[in-house]
């Protein structure tokens, strides 16, 4: 059993043990505890840590763990008035927001205990760094200065090193170092276009754009994709009809649907956004997540981009941990003040000792194997589940097998326009038959052509935990069709 679910399981049962006790009673000592449960003195340090957080138990160092007294309830107020408030009724001139992160949860809430996670957005621990990102944070605290204030604009070594990652077209100062690529997005939609501008985004697309976009008062129009990427010809035609200045894409494993854009594509998506005076928002997040059998990578669009249309996002969280919140905005010209000035004011700066270890992990020679390991693992993940669905599951259809990225994109049964109302009920099933999968209506910002979900083979442990997942699924479809 892994460390973090061992807490989690001990942590779950005493909270139901302290209902035996009055308050201010002592908890058995931590021998006992690691006796009782057969866990290692770290985990029952990490839940009594835990449950102390939450204010269920208090430490006396030398004396033990005990009940916490019961503290008063602050009586209710009335927040009635907030309803007034954040409903933007101000005028004409007042942009309705949205501020909807349901689509993005979805990847990032942990489901029950003993549900298998097919809706994660993450590497499973198992593909996680993490011996190598301790030894680097190490490393990192020891550096002189670690802990004293960074420039702004990041260390410049690692602004370096994501220059020389995106191509000779862009130098150390042409690079922001930004606390993961959510972030980087949402400061570069802000910077890009005034509440109530629209932004060309593809469809489907990355929920968590979707949602900063809406939160800073955007309109999401979508381009359709099909399998090598966003389509040139719609692209040109939602520029003149809207009057976008901003497009964003995922030209590499895009998400959710694993497609590349083809490369008689790139010059001409790019020459379309010069035509129209608008900038590209490439979201390169999943570089690193590519598969051994894929075949040379094309270079980002920013790689070769004199003129700036490319505002260019990366990071390091997806190929390393969700913890290691660390990426990068890359800009040429004027646009680059205003993305320094947004990030400034938003965040200061990113910690130091962050930028640090990130220096250390990437300058290590344990970066190089863990990247090959990674592609090669991901790749048999992806074909091992292929096969599965193909076998349990040939309703669902599989428009594209990606050579990158951590999921399967599926099509539902009985596609056709209307047929997402099927995925409520097919999660709903999912979940009921311990598998968690991501519906696909938050991927879409208008209509869906057809109902789907995203099923991710990075976040499981495995080729069994894979087999067994699909075979969930499969009765979860029986049941459906039972019912």
């Amino acid at each position: 059993m892994q460390e973090r679910s061992s807490v989690a399981e001990l942590v779950t049962s005493l909270r139901v043990e302290l209902n035996r006790y009055s308050p201010g009673g002592k908890l058995p000592s931590s021998r006992a505890l690691v006796e009782r449960f057969r866990v290692s003195p770290v985990t029952v340090s990490r839940a009594i840590a835990q449950l102390a957080a939450e204010g269920l138990v208090t430490t006396r160092p030398g004396s033990g763990a005990f009940r916490a007294q019961r503290a008063a309830l602050p009586a209710p107020g009335d927040t009635s008035w907030q309803e007034v408030s954040l409903s933007g009724d101000g005028g004409p001139e007042v942009v309705p927001r949205t501020v909807d992160a349901s689509g993005v949860l979805v990847t990032l809430a942990a489901p029950p205990p003993g549900v298998i996670e097919f809706n994660g957005g993450y590497l499973h621990a198992s593909l996680q760094p993490e011996r190598a990102l301790s030894a680097a944070l190490a490393r990192a605290g020891r550096r002189p200065g670690a802990w004293s204030r960074p420039p702004t604009d990041g260390l410049p070594e690692l602004r370096s090193w994501f220059a020389r990652e995106i191509g000779p077209a862009v130098s150390a100062a042409d690079v922001l170092i930004t606390a993961g690529g959510q972030g980087a997005l949402a400061t570069a939609l802000r910077a890009l276009a005034p509440p109530g501008a629209p932004v060309l985004v593809e469809s489907p697309t990355y929920p968590g754009m979707l949602a900063a976009a809406r939160a800073t008062g955007l309109r999401p129009v979508p381009v359709p994709m099909d399998a090598d990427g966003v389509r040139p010809e719609l692209l040109a035609d939602a520029f003149r009809a809207t009057g976008a200045r901003v497009f964003v894409t995922q030209p590499l494993f895009q998400n959710p649907t694993g497609a590349t854009l083809a490369p008689a594509r790139r010059p001409e998506v790019l020459a379309i956004a010069r035509a129209a005076g608008a900038f590209v928002v490439e979201d390169d997040f999943a570089r690193r997540l590519v598969h051994d059998d894929s075949g040379p990578l094309p270079a980002p669009l920013a790689a070769d981009d004199p003129d700036g249309t490319v505002v260019h996002v990366c990071s390091l969280t997806k190929v390393t941990s969700p913890s290691l919140r660390v990426g990068a905005l890359a800009a040429r010209g004027p646009v680059l003040e205003r993305l320094r000035a947004i990030q400034v004011v938003d965040s200061f700066f990113v910690p130091r000792p962050l930028q640090e270890a990130a220096l250390e992990l990437v300058g290590s020679p344990s970066w190089g194997r863990h990247l090959a390991a990674v592609s090669a693992e991901l790749g048999r993940r992806r074909t091992t589940m292929a096969a599965a669905l193909a076998g349990e599951l040939p309703e669902l259809t599989l428009p594209h097998l990606p050579a990158g990225g951590g999921s399967l994109w599926l099509r539902l049964p009985g596609g056709g326009a209307g047929a997402g109302a099927d995925e409520p009920a097919v999660v709903s099933a999912a979940l009921r038959a311990s598998v968690a999968v991501a519906p696909g209506r938050p991927y879409f910002c208008a209509e869906p052509p057809a109902g789907h979900v995203r099923l991710s083979f990075a976040g499981v442990s495995g080729a069994a935990e894979i087999a067994e997942g699909v075979r969930r699924l499969r009765t979860a479809f029986d049941s459906l069709l039972e019912g």
